[in-house]
C-alpha cells in the first residue's frame, strides 16, 4: 500500500510514476476534449474558465465563458464593469461570490500589476478568490510551470492509482496527495521521451510542448471522463496497468471519503406582486447567499401556522385584490433542499413598498435573478 511507503521512495515506485506520467501525456495528447479555453494561453481567459468550472459542469460553462470573454475581453474590462453587468453575465452559474471575487482580483491586477496577470505563483495565490488549486492550475496551464493541482477529480484518480486507503480530507493524507501531484508534474517537466509524443491539438495557438500543463489537465480529464465517482470506465482507462484499485478490484471503495451531512429542508413562500402590468422585485443584500441578485419578495416559514395570505398581509400591511397559487419550485443551494411556494398577488394600484423596483415582463432580462426566481418570470405574461 502506497501510504506505508517512506518518503525515500524505492526505485519501483519511481518507475511507476515515470510510467504513469508517460501514459497520461500520451493519452491526453490523443483524447483531450476540444474545449475553447484549451485553444489559448491567455492567463485571463484560463483564469475565468477555472473560476467558472468550480462546482459547475463543463457543458454548462462553455456558453458562459464565450459570452464573458466577448463582453469583457480584458482584465481591465472586468475590473471596470458595473456590478449589474458582471452579475448578469454570471446569471445561472450560481455561487455568485465567485464573480465578485473575480472582479476584485481583476481590480488588484490593474492596481498592483499594471493590468498584467502575474506569473509568480505566490502573487497569483494572493488574489481574491484564488486558492492553492486554482493558482496552480493557472500557473501550469497558462505558463507551463510545474505547480501541482489537487481537486476532487485528481484526488479520486490518485487515491485509486496508488491505493491510498485513508481519508483524503485528513491532514496527513491530503499532504501526501499534494506531494504525489507535485512529483508527477515535476517529472512531466523533465519527461523528454513523453514530450515527443504530444500533439499540438491541445494547444492550437502554439507548437510549444507544454508538458506540465498537459499533465495536470490529463489528471483532471481522466477524473472527469474515465475515473468517475461511480461506475468508472476501468477497461478503457489508459493507466489501468499501474492502478492498484483496478488490480485489487477496489475502485468503488476509493477514495475513502466521509459520508456527506444530511441535507436540510427549508420552506419559503414568495409573492409575485402585480399592479398595472408590472411586478415588484427587490435586490438581495450583501453578504448573503445570492447577494446582489433580484428576486420576488419571499419569507421563510419556520413551522408557523400562518397561511400565505396572512404572511403577506403581515409583511406588507395591506390586502390583495386577488391572491392565487402560482407554482411550487424545488431547488438546492449547497446542503439545503428548498421548497419555494409561490403566489400571484394582484393589487388595484401601486402601493408604497419597501425598497425595490417595478418591472414589466419585457424588462425582466435587464436584471440578474436568482435561478429559482428566474424560473418564475417564465410564467408571467
Amino acid at each position: 500500500m502506497y501510504f506505508a511507503v517512506s518518503n525515500s521512495l524505492n526505485a519501483k515506485l519511481k518507475t511507476k510514476k515515470s510510467k504513469l506520467v508517460s501514459l497520461l501525456l500520451d493519452w491526453f495528447s490523443k483524447s483531450a476534449r476540444d474545449l475553447p479555453w484549451r485553444r489559448t494561453r491567455d492567463p485571463y481567459a484560463i483564469w475565468v474558465s477555472e473560476i467558472m468550472l468550480q462546482q459547475t459542469q463543463v457543458k454548462t460553462v462553455i456558453p458562459f465563458w464565450n459570452r464573458w470573454l466577448r463582453e469583457l475581453p480584458t482584465i481591465e474590462a472586468a475590473a471596470k464593469a458595473p456590478s449589474e453587468k458582471i452579475h448578469k453575465l454570471w446569471e445561472g452559474l450560481g455561487y455568485y461570490t465567485r464573480v465578485r471575487n473575480l472582479q476584485k482580483a481583476a481590480q488588484v491586477i490593474v492596481e498592483k500589476h499594471k493590468g498584467q496577470f502575474p506569473k509568480n505563483f505566490d502573487e497569483v495565490l494572493a488574489l481574491p478568490g484564488i486558492g492553492r488549486y486554482t493558482a496552480s492550475a493557472i500557473c501550469s496551464i497558462a505558463f507551463n510551470q510545474p505547480t501541482p493541482i489537487l481537486d476532487g477529480n485528481v484526488i479520486r484518480v490518485l487515491t485509486r492509482i496508488f491505493g491510498i486507503e485513508k481519508n483524503p480530507r485528513e491532514k496527513e493524507t491530503n499532504r501526501l496527495l499534494w506531494q504525489i501531484a507535485e512529483e508527477l508534474v515535476c517529472r512531466a517537466k523533465h519527461a523528454k521521451a513523453a514530450k515527443g509524443k504530444i500533439s499540438s491539438r491541445t494547444s492550437r495557438t502554439s507548437r510549444e510542448i507544454n508538458s506540465c500543463s498537459f499533465l495536470n489537465q490529463s489528471l483532471m480529464e481522466l477524473g472527469a471522463l474515465v475515473c468517475t465517482p461511480r461506475n468508472p470506465q476501468c477497461l478503457i482507462c489508459p493507466v489501468k496497468k499501474v492502478c492498484i484499485a483496478f488490480k485489487e478490484n477496489r475502485t468503488e471503495e476509493l477514495p475513502n471519503l466521509d459520508k456527506r451531512a444530511a441535507a436540510t429542508a427549508r420552506h419559503f413562500v414568495a409573492f409575485v406582486i402585480e399592479s398595472e402590468g408590472k411586478f415588484f422585485v427587490r435586490q438581495r443584500p450583501e453578504k448573503v447567499v445570492n447577494a446582489h441578485l433580484w428576486e420576488f419578495p419571499n419569507f421563510e416559514i419556520n413551522g408557523g401556522k400562518q397561511g400565505a395570505e396572512e404572511i403577506f398581509e403581515s409583511a406588507f400591511g395591506f390586502e390583495a385584490a386577488a391572491f392565487q397559487p402560482l407554482r411550487t419550485i424545488k431547488h438546492s443551494i449547497t446542503r439545503y433542499r428548498i421548497t419555494l411556494e409561490t403566489f400571484r398577488v394582484r393589487l388595484s394600484k401601486f402601493p408604497k413598498m419597501p425598497e425595490g423596483i417595478w418591472l414589466a415582463p419585457k424588462e425582466f432580462d435587464s436584471v440578474a435573478f436568482s435561478s429559482a426566481h428566474r424560473q418564475l418570470t417564465k410564467f408571467l405574461t
